[in-house]
């Protein structure tokens, strides 16, 4: 296979670990292979594969937890297999309810075709935008009624009813809406459309990547080979990795958040995130010093080696010797929100929602539970208005990481 294999390609950052084969890198940290053997069968062919991952665009960013998939698909496109990106803007009308208990909320296309540009441009951080495929569903999936009716025909309610979600639903007397049923047929017919020989993702997606075998046989076009690879636990180390739960690190988080949300994992899932975001076993080291390096590469991996560096001294600052960093962003209290037309008052709440970006009853939450600082000094819950005057030339904390310095009107 080395006749075709991309060179160069930096994308991927679990990389091999000297003597591993091809097919033991493909392997490292998949849950499973199916059917078993079918990959390797594939690959000793030596033709490229057309490996297929499907992403529906219900939200705007990517976090750590679809960066382990997309790693995965970067490494095959390492190995010079033609990578297909799948932007579901028509499947994201319906909502795959894999790992719900209700069904999803329904977006517009406004929200489906801003996401689905976000994503893109976030996923491209990790994989080769040159050489990936990039085709949105509703290019095949926009179809008459009487090509879905064929389609529908092909498939049976009862074999849709054997995934555990739905079983689940049906035991709790939950509702399962006729859309969810035709979610896994639309994915599958993704895999007829683009005639995919192997598909990735998540395990709760298992049950729809064999499906979409049942559906390319149906239209008699080779059964794609699926990988499927385990879920990410958020940086609390017991849920899933999820924007929605906020225990999630973002792509593109600034790089002292991503630092700081890192050095918060639990101990015990430190070689989850070695493994399935570095490719590697956890250094035999203390925790702490492992867990650093960790914090290191991922920022090193989404910025760059000096925005690491940076975050880390900044972190040691503010949570080992308990300083206010050097370079802070300056807010001019003359332009900012919440201070009053002659300059006298700043509602605090206002101030706070403006220059960080949250909402005032969020702000007043973090005020009233000590989360709000002035030189380091906690803001009285019931210090909601205070004298411009007074705030000029301090710094504003919120939270442990966020400073800003307020400069006099």
């Amino acid at each position: 296979m080395a006749s075709w294999r991309n060179s160069g390609s930096e994308r991927a950052a679990a990389r091999a670990s000297p003597g591993m084969t091809d097919l033991e890198v493909l392997r490292r940290g998949a849950e499973e292979a199916l059917p078993e053997g079918a990959l390797e069968k594939q690959l000793a062919k030596g033709k490229p594969l057309r490996v297929k991952l499907g992403i529906d665009p219900t939200a705007p960013d990517i976090h750590l937890g679809h960066v382990v998939v997309l790693t995965k698909l970067a490494q095959f496109q390492e190995q010079g297999h033609q990578v297909v990106l799948i932007i579901g803007d028509y499947t994201a009308r319906v909502g795959d309810p894999s790992g719900r208990d209700t069904q999803r909320p329904i977006l517009s296309p406004e929200e489906i075709g801003a996401n689905a540009k976000t994503f893109q441009d976030q996923a491209f951080k990790v994989l080769d935008r040159d050489t990936t495929e990039v085709r949105f569903n509703s290019e095949w999936l926009d179809m008459p009624l009487e090509e879905l009716f064929q389609l529908m025909a092909k498939v049976t309610v009862a074999r849709l009813l054997e995934r555990e979600d739905f079983t689940k639903r049906m035991k709790a007397d939950q509702p399962i809406s006729s859309l969810e049923l035709l979610y896994p047929v639309l994915q599958g017919y993704d895999s007829v459309a683009i005639r995919s020989d192997l598909e990735l993702g998540g395990t709760d997606q298992k049950f729809n990547l064999l499906f979409a075998r049942d559906i390319q046989r149906s239209y008699g076009v080779p059964e794609q080979s699926v990988m499927t690879l385990p879920i990410l636990p958020g940086i609390d180390g017991i849920r899933r990795m999820s924007k929605s739960l906020g225990n999630y690190v973002g792509v593109t988080d600034p790089p002292d958040e991503m630092f700081g949300k890192l050095m918060r994992i639990p101990d015990e899932v430190m070689g989850t995130y070695y493994e399935l975001l570095l490719g590697e076993d956890v250094p035999s080291e203390e925790p702490m010093v492992a867990k650093r390096a960790l914090a290191r590469r991922i920022v090193e991996r989404f910025h760059d080696a000096e925005a690491a560096e940076a975050a880390e001294g900044r972190f040691d600052k503010v949570h080992v010797e308990h300083e206010i960093p050097d370079d802070i962003p300056e807010v001019p209290l003359a332009e900012a929100d919440g201070v009053q037309a002659n300059g006298g008052e700043v509602h605090l709440p206002a101030l706070i929602a403006g220059v960080f970006g949250i909402s005032s009853s969020e702000a007043r939450r973090l005020i009233s539970q000590g989360g709000v600082k002035l030189d380091g000094e906690g803001v009285p819950p019931e210090s909601l208005d205070l004298p411009a005057v007074e705030l000029g030339g301090r710094v504003l904390q919120v939270g442990k990481r966020r400073f800003v310095r307020l400069l006099a009107p």
